[in-house]
């Protein structure tokens, strides 16, 4: 079964939630929303179930208008952040419920609870109550119910933020496992980019209300096409810079005036293609490092204003009159507020942004580091690279 959203716009009173989205889900697809709390993910999700009807637009399900279909009459199943479950139902009675309400006969029911708890790790607590279980099995047994039927469409609002760290890992490999042989189409809503590139699959940037960017996750991740994609799919937040370039010079406000003549640099080989004219460059905390990388990297000279070690990395913010930058370091740096330091930006590592070219528009990108450049990001500890 395909899921398309035409054009679809939902207000509520004079607030418009969601803003004429576009979207396309291929059957067996996992497909990830990715966007800041109120950015319209679950109003979106809400459309998708037939929760809410929208205001304008369509939505097409294997070519048909469902548009004004109401959940009840939708192969849907949804998962929540909370864990929700009937208290009074053992966990196998919780997971058969919509079976039984489909009248499915008994000996199916009974396969596939066993079949579904298997592949969720939960088959020993069958018999258990949901109040006797940890919140990571109460979560399993959620999606188990919501796995069970066989839905058309599996949609999961923010399923694994209440979780621990290391149950949340284990449970987004599971997932992607899980739906790797399914026809489903499964939707999943985060706030968290380190989420969605361990996820994989297809990434859909929310921004008030608004579709950013659509495509492969790791397209999306590597290629932000704009500069509030950019922000939006780093953490932390990719550093920003306005500068300017003039033939083959290039002023960069903030740059340390070592060898470059205040804030004039020549312009490094890998931008040397720029037009002159007025840009925003961009570098994730992971590219910016505390030595040069090449003669053409870009010096900054800055302050320490804190130092947070969190495992054996370091989260390095720095400023100066003109910049705050954040450093993702590996290991334990061990610096003092108000420390002098330089950061080096590595030339072959910046995003290159077109400046707005009217009043409220957002930079579009004109130049993302190349393949070779931009090495796959680690998702093994959820850390973005």
């Amino acid at each position: 079964m395909s899921l398309s959203l035409e054009a679809v716009t939902r207000r509520v009173g004079r607030e418009t939630h969601i803003d004429k989205v576009d979207l396309t889900f291929e059957p067996g697809s996992f497909n990830v929303l990715l966007g800041r709390t109120l950015s319209g993910k679950t109003s979106l999700m809400r459309l998708m179930a037939g929760l809410d009807v929208p205001s304008e637009g369509r939505i097409l399900m294997n070519g048909e208008d469902v548009t004004g279909r109401p959940v009840r009459e939708r192969n849907i199943s949804m998962v929540y952040q909370q864990f929700i479950n009937y208290p009074s139902l053992n966990v196998y009675d919780n997971i058969a419920s919509p079976l039984k309400l489909a009248r499915m006969a008994s000996d199916e029911i009974r396969r596939r609870v066993h079949e579904i708890s298997e592949m969720l790790h939960i088959e020993q607590f069958l018999k258990r109550q949901p109040s006797e279980l940890s919140g990571g099995q109460q979560q399993r047994t959620a999606m188990a119910r919501a796995l069970v039927k066989d839905a058309d469409l599996v949609l999961f609002d923010e399923p694994l933020v209440n979780l621990d760290y290391k149950l949340r890992e284990e449970l987004r490999h599971e997932m992607r496992s899980l739906f790797a042989t399914r026809n489903t189409i499964a939707v999943y809503a985060t706030t968290e980019p380190g989420e969605a590139l361990a996820l994989g699959g297809t990434t859909t940037l929310m921004h008030e209300g608004r579709v950013l960017q659509s495509g492969p996750t790791e397209s999306v991740y590597h290629h932000p096409v704009s500069v509030e994609a950019a922000r939006l799919y780093s953490e932390p937040q990719i550093n920003l810079f306005e500068a300017e370039v003039r033939g083959r010079e290039l002023s960069f406000s903030g740059a340390a005036d070592a060898g470059s003549h205040g804030s004039r640099f020549v312009l490094p080989a890998p931008l040397a293609g720029l037009e002159s004219g007025a840009y925003r460059f961009g570098i994730r905390p992971s590219h910016l490092g505390l030595a040069p990388l090449a003669d053409d990297d870009l010096e900054f000279a800055v302050n320490v204003d804190i130092a947070e070690i969190s495992g054996s990395e370091t989260f390095l913010h720095v400023s100066n009159t003109d910049h705050s930058l954040v450093l993702h370091l590996s290991g334990i740096h061990d610096f003092d507020v108000d420390d002098s330091i330089r950061v080096y930006a590595p030339a072959h590592k910046l995003f290159v942004y077109a400046e707005e070219v009217a009043e409220g528009a957002d930079s579009a990108l004109i130049r993302s580091p190349t393949r070779a450049d931009n090495i796959v990001p680690d998702t093994s500890s959820g850390g973005l690279v």
